[in-house]
């Protein structure tokens, strides 16, 4: 039967989440003034003009504020831009308390990080007429109960939901089924595709692959031979092909987890290489715990303004998987292995996994039930 919807899939993604954390904590907090209404951003220093722009409120990016750059360039472009430092426990708290009200509309739901999860419709615990009507209640119950906004995507599988996710924002609910795909999916610049990055999408566009549907049919063959597994992957989510399921356990035959960015600036101090790392460890961290595994090697990759590239690795003495400690030993490898040279590239690889059934507590660990 044409447009059948055979499974569901929700997930839920913190609109500009840092910002909208710090934001809602303020006004509880007694603040008059609320960082989501003018041109804001989480991050750094402003009297040192030190640091990196962590999260950015919407005025904010009317001014072409970016993610990551330097504090003082964002100035530069909005002198009257309030800066805020980050306030990581507050936001790690909201994050337990979002995945709370998640757990109580569905048995099965999936951390994918500190700001996103995914929800199996099939397991929702409440009765509604429609899976619209189940994800506008939990969209309100977060904005009611906790003071901030999400968007849901809802697709047939998790990545057309996390695609979905990311349409139109904030406090938007948007589909992206198995039917919807070539109308609403296809059309899309390559770059916005989960998993093809600048580098994969440089290399596309060589081959004239300029659009998501331009990808989906190409051909397989040649795309397997150029990316070799990689291709076949992303080939697949152009097709809106995932077979993964909700908080499904991923086998520990995966030889390790890493996470790098390229930076489009010289970071010369160890402050912004330390928030840089930051981000870096949450997302591995989140991914390693969430293929249910524990790690006992860890690596530290750094490429300078000349391109140059050295790293630096660390064999441990038990498995861990909490992101303190790992973020702990990062740091430290980090300060062992830099030579001091601007950075233009830092990478996080966590190595030698083991499934296990009791881990490390972690910063999710200690949250009330």
């Amino acid at each position: 039967m044409k447009n059948e919807i055979n499974k569901i899939i929700f997930h839920i993604d913190t609109n500009s989440a840092f910002l909208s954390w710090e934001a809602t904590h303020r006004l509880k907090m007694g603040d008059k003034l609320d960082l989501r209404t003018i041109p804001s951003i989480v991050g750094g220093d402003r009297q040192k003009r030190r640091g990196v722009v962590l999260a950015k409120s919407v005025p904010a990016t009317k001014y072409n504020i970016k993610t990551g750059e330097p504090i003082a360039t964002a100035l530069k472009k909005c002198p009257d831009l309030k800066i805020v430092p980050p306030n990581f426990d507050v936001y790690i708290e909201y994050s337990k308390k979002m995945f709370n009200i998640l757990k109580q509309y569905s048995s099965k739901v999936e951390r994918y990080s500190i700001d996103e999860g995914f929800i199996d419709y099939g397991h929702i615990k409440y009765s509604f007429k429609n899976y619209i009507e189940a994800a506008n209640s939990i969209k309100e119950s977060i904005k009611n109960n906790l003071g901030f906004t999400v968007n849901i995507g809802i697709g047939s599988n998790k990545l057309l939901a996390k695609m979905a996710s990311d349409f139109e924002k904030p406090d938007k609910i948007h589909t992206l089924f198995d039917f919807e795909v070539k109308k609403k999916m296809w059309s899309m610049p390559i770059e916005k595709l989960f998993m093809v990055g600048k580098a994969t999408s440089s290399k596309l566009r060589e081959l004239n692959i300029n659009t998501i549907g331009e990808l989906a049919l190409y051909d397989l063959e040649i795309l397997q031979y150029k990316f070799k597994r990689y291709g076949i992957l992303i080939w697949n989510y152009a097709n809106g092909i995932d077979e993964s399921i909700v908080g499904e356990k991923i086998e520990a035959k995966m030889k390790g987890i890493g996470n790098s960015t390229t930076i489009p600036y010289d970071v010369k101090e160890k402050d912004k290489a330390y928030e840089i790392l930051y981000y870096l460890v949450n997302k591995v961290t989140s991914r390693l715990r969430n293929s249910k595994n524990s790690c006992a090697s860890i690596s530290v990759t750094i490429k300078n303004s000349s391109f140059e590239t050295y790293s630096h690795q660390r064999k441990l003495d038990q498995y861990v998987n909490s992101k303190e400690e790992i973020l702990k030993i990062t740091k430290e490898l980090f300060d062992e292995v830099w030579r001091k040279d601007p950075i233009r590239l830092l990478g996080v690889r966590v190595s030698s996994l083991s499934p296990q059934d009791s881990f490390q507590i972690s910063f999710f660990d200690n949250e009330q039930s």
